[in-house]
């Protein structure tokens, strides 16, 4: 990314003492706090986190009261920051199954074991302005009842008990696991790598992308087979202890796309997969990249590539934010001798065009007489 400016000292320090001006606003107004941030912009916090690959709703909610709400450069704060961090080790898989869920649902199967929890969403709002917010209304207490969760199976072991959907991917558990945030990323790029692409990617981005899928620009014709959010535990094996140990919750949102059928000679037909995983309660996103994972996916299917979405190094390469942002951005940096250079050119390339242009009408005149 195109970071390193150079300018007038004075100038600079002046336009950061702006901005710090700009982003407090009216001071009659109550200064706006990082916990009410974190407290009530919670989307909007998890979505930082996601992109900014770093689990911290405090430092989230620091980055966007920082950037004026501003999602990218919240983002590009977090993920300098987590430059910072010393990294000890990797955390154990996680188990996703024994997540506590605050929402579930399945657009597969009605009754399906542990039940759908509808849980808190907007998909049954009418989507009107509440101006009771405006004047300071406080939001009822939901109603409290008794709950009896069951142990909730991933639905699309429902459909591989049966041999209804492709097998998971086998992976090697001694294998190395590709690290995005220490590696460049090379093409072709394995599934490991693209998840986690698609989990920092732009939301704007992927949802596009997955939008195109569904319109016809890739092959996925897909049901949610299931999204779960909820708290999940993270474990950690210290090598001198030797066994796992909690370090602590984190909030996830997880998706899984049914799409439809991939048989071949020696196998029936069988639906196919697409995942998404997203920090805290980013059920959009993971959607988007259940879809995209899919598309995404051709090369092992041996399918053609004919749309955006089944184009890896065209996703890949353009899905992270800050490195759109950068590219994009960086030409309002100086370039002025590069300009002086082409405006010489253009010059020229006039001149020569005016002498052939009179030298066309002279023969032009000389023909006519």
């Amino acid at each position: 990314m195109y970071v390193a400016v150079k300018g007038g000292e004075a100038a600079i320090d002046n336009a950061h003492r702006l901005l710090d001006f700009e982003r407090r606003g009216d001071i009659s107004v109550p200064d706006l706090s990082v916990a009410q941030i974190r407290e009530q912009m919670t989307l909007l916090v998890d979505r930082v986190m996601t992109e900014g690959s770093l689990y911290d709703p405090d430092l989230a909610a620091l980055a966007l009261k920082q950037a004026r709400g501003d999602i990218i450069e919240a983002v590009f704060l977090v993920r300098a920051f987590r430059t910072t961090l010393p990294r000890f080790g990797y955390s154990e898989p996680l188990d996703t199954d024994a997540m506590q869920a605050i929402r579930r649902i399945s657009a597969i199967y009605k009754d399906l074991p542990g039940g759908q929890v509808l849980g808190p969403t907007f998909d049954y709002t009418h989507r009107l302005i509440d101006f009771t917010l405006a004047a300071g209304g406080e939001a009822p207490a939901p109603r409290e009842g008794t709950s009896e969760l069951d142990a909730m199976p991933h639905v699309t072991g429902l459909l591989d008990q049966e041999g209804l959907i492709e097998c998971e991917p086998h992976v090697d558990e001694n294998a190395p696991v590709g690290d995005l945030t220490r590696d460049p990323l090379n093409f072709p790029a394995n599934r490991d790598l693209r998840l986690q692409a698609l989990a920092r990617g732009d939301e704007g981005f992927i949802l596009a992308l997955g939008y195109s899928t569904q319109r016809g620009f890739g092959r996925t014709h897909p049901f949610t087979g299931e999204i779960r959010v909820g708290d999940v535990e993270i474990e950690y094996v210290p090598e001198e202890l030797g066994f796992a140990v909690p370090l602590g919750d984190v909030v996830l949102t997880e998706c899984e796309m049914i799409n439809q059928f991939k048989g071949s000679a020696s196998a029936p037909p069988q639906f196919t997969r697409g995942y998404g995983l997203a920090f805290g309660r980013g059920e959009r996103k993971a959607m988007a990249m259940a879809l995209v994972d899919r598309a995404l996916r051709t090369r092992e299917f041996g399918e053609d590539v004919k749309a955006p979405a089944q184009d890896e190094e065209f996703v890949l390469a353009h899905c992270d934010n800050l490195q759109s942002t950068g590219f994009v951005e960086h030409l309002k940096l100086p370039h002025y001798v590069d300009f002086q250079a082409e405006l010489g050119l253009v010059r020229k390339m006039r001149a020569e065009h005016a002498a052939r242009q009179t030298e066309q009408d002279e023969e032009a005149l000389e023909a006519a007489e």
